[in-house]
């Protein structure tokens, strides 16, 4: 039997579902439909391990460098779920209120005098192009056949992603545009897709409480530094849409200032540890390539 190939990402994936299970189990009562959530995260737990221990097979192997897109995915959506049946309090009130004592105004109400439809229109179309951005970097590195750097790549994004998440859980929040919408003067319009983009996210992000740290802030720097693996020139081109992403995030009202500096804080944490921590998982950061393929 082929020995059992566990990846540094498999490890982070699993130490977050069995943590996120144990709040669970301890607040079982509290929880609608606990058994789905239950299955799911065994379900889940089980096929990391099967694409582990069967690292010969196609399937397998397709599986595990592509298996934490919809397991993240998956764990934004419960944290919707999680923080307002457990009860979790509010912390937009703390977060506006360290804004305003710092800039002596709330920085998405003072923004109102950059009133400008073309330009919420193209920062709309930045911050919702935060995903695709992130998932290009992965596809290049796919395409290039650069398997151990998307590794790490993927170990990075997705530990990045989790612990986001848990930043959710302990700091609850939905941001400026709820939390402040008393306060502004008039609603964002763009010219072309700024509404729907902008209704689309509302569908999504809404019943979220994704606002502490700026999940935007934090995975866009750390898919600009991922981006290096691919090219220089698309390292430059990332740098210039991270400006963007971190303007927007507050221009559109969607989180407020210490949400993106805490985003940034997380970000720089992981670049400088990621590597030493991939490495104690098992990583490997300089082997060949051509055993991955």
């Amino acid at each position: 039997m082929p020995k059992v190939d566990w990846w540094p990402v498999d490890k982070v994936v699993i130490a977050y579902l069995g943590a996120v299970t144990a709040i669970e189990l301890l607040n079982w009562s509290r929880l609608p439909n606990p058994w789905e959530r239950l299955i799911t995260h065994l379900a889940g737990a089980a096929i990391v391990a099967l694409a582990a221990h069967y690292p010969a097979n196609r399937a397998a192997r397709l599986i595990h460098y592509w298996y934490p897109l919809p397991y993240v995915s998956y764990c934004y959506k419960e944290m919707g779920i999680l923080i307002p049946s457990l009860g979790r309090p509010n912390a937009d009130a703390a977060l506006a209120h360290i804004d305003f004592a710092f800039w002596g105004a709330n920085p998405t109400v003072w923004l109102e005098r950059f009133n400008s439809p073309l330009l919420a229109e193209a920062l709309e179309i930045i911050y919702a192009g935060f995903v695709p951005a992130i998932l290009l970097v992965a596809f290049l590195l796919w395409l290039k056949q650069s398997f151990r750097e998307f590794r790490y790549y993927a170990f990075l994004i997705a530990l990045g992603f989790l612990l986001s998440y848990a930043g959710y859980f302990l700091v609850p929040a939905r941001g400026p545009r709820f939390f402040l919408r008393h306060l502004q003067t008039y609603e964002l319009h763009g010219a072309w897709l700024f509404h729907w983009l902008s209704s689309t996210l509302d569908h999504i992000e809404s019943a979220q409480w994704d606002c502490f740290p700026s999940g935007h802030t934090e995975m866009t720097i750390l898919a600009w530094w991922g981006s290096r693996a691919v090219s220089s020139t698309l390292f430059r081109v990332m740098f210039a849409y991270t400006g963007g992403v971190i303007f927007a995030t507050v221009y559109l009202r969607y989180h407020y200032t210490v949400d993106v500096l805490a985003g940034a804080i997380l970000a720089s944490i992981l670049i400088l540890t990621v590597p030493r921590v991939y490495r104690a998982l098992g990583g490997d950061t300089s082997g060949d390539q051509s055993r991955d393929r």
